[in-house]
């Protein structure tokens, strides 16, 4: 889209009411004539004539403002008429609230012990013969790795990254116009700009919601992951060898201890959680790189 028609669509996806003020000078305009800001100030206010200027909607050719492509900013206009950010869903679908839901219900498994042997006893079938083969350490370093695979896939493709990107472009520039109205003492500018902050709490909604999907996703995957090492350390559940008190273990940086997986190591955090990320951030930064993968828009 060529820069006019852009800015045309990133201004009335930002601040709506400025599709009537465009709309205004294209019927003022429509035969190639020059306007002032006393022939529209009965329908533009000054901060909107001021905006479109500095957007470069309007340029002056020496007799008075004229439109930078009449062409190209009617067309965006007109695509731009169903066009409602603070309104967007984020893309959430129906199987995403679905995701969201069993996470939490999941989640309900770290203290009710019926359903944490139920998901457990569960995953086990498919874990077990992983742990039988390998030490717990490296049981914990294989999920932290699969985990980060995943993670990172899942946010570079649910999380649309141009759509966040348009949301932070229009904090930013809603920021640095209030800090230039400001400085130049525009009152009327100020309480405009003063609204479009205030409706663009629903912007912020929606790009919490765009960054919010993927997780829910990786929660449904990860929780169950958890409760199954959980449920394989926790004393007398699952009559694994780690369960023993008197197993000592030695983790890095650490040293030993002497009180198995359930030591407390970082505050309340026990060992076997912190081994845990401590794999997991490690893997998560080498996968982002060694793929090239985007987790945050540019």
């Amino acid at each position: 889209m060529a820069r006019a028609a852009a800015t045309v669509s990133s201004l009335v996806e930002g601040e709506p009411e400025l599709a009537d003020a465009i709309s205004t000078l294209l019927e003022r305009t429509e035969g190639g004539e020059t306007v002032e800001w006393g022939d529209v100030n009965d329908e533009l206010s000054s901060g909107q004539w001021g905006r479109l200027i500095e957007r470069g909607i309007l340029v002056d050719d020496g007799d008075g403002f004229e439109l930078a492509d009449r062409g190209e900013i009617k067309e965006a206009l007109e695509e731009s008429d169903d066009v409602d950010v603070g309104d967007d869903d984020g893309g959430w679908t129906v199987w995403d609230k679905g995701a969201a839901v069993g996470s939490v219900l999941l989640f309900l498994g770290y203290s009710q012990q019926p359903i944490r042997n139920a998901v457990g006893s569960t995953i086990d079938m498919l874990l077990g013969p992983l742990d039988q083969a390998l030490p717990f350490y490296l049981v914990i370093l294989t999920l932290a790795l699969l985990t980060g695979l995943y993670s990172t896939l899942l946010q570079a493709n649910l999380m649309d990254m141009e759509k966040m990107g348009e949301y932070q472009d229009q904090m930013k520039e809603i920021q640095e116009r209030r800090k230039a109205a400001k400085e130049r003492g525009d009152d009327e500018a100020l309480e405009q700009i003063q609204e479009e902050q205030m409706e663009a709490m629903g912007d912020q909604l929606g790009m919490f919601k765009l960054q919010f999907r993927p997780m829910v996703w990786i929660m449904l995957i990860t929780v169950p992951a958890f409760l199954w090492m959980y449920w394989k350390i926790l004393p007398g559940a699952s009559g694994s060898i780690v369960n023993d008190a008197g197993v000592t273990i030695v983790m890095p940086f650490i040293g030993e201890l002497s009180n198995g997986w359930t030591t407390g190591v970082v505050g309340p955090m026990q060992a076997w959680i912190v081994w845990y990320f401590l794999c997991s951030m490690a893997f998560t930064q080498v996968i982002r790189k060694s793929l090239d993968v985007q987790t945050t828009p540019s």
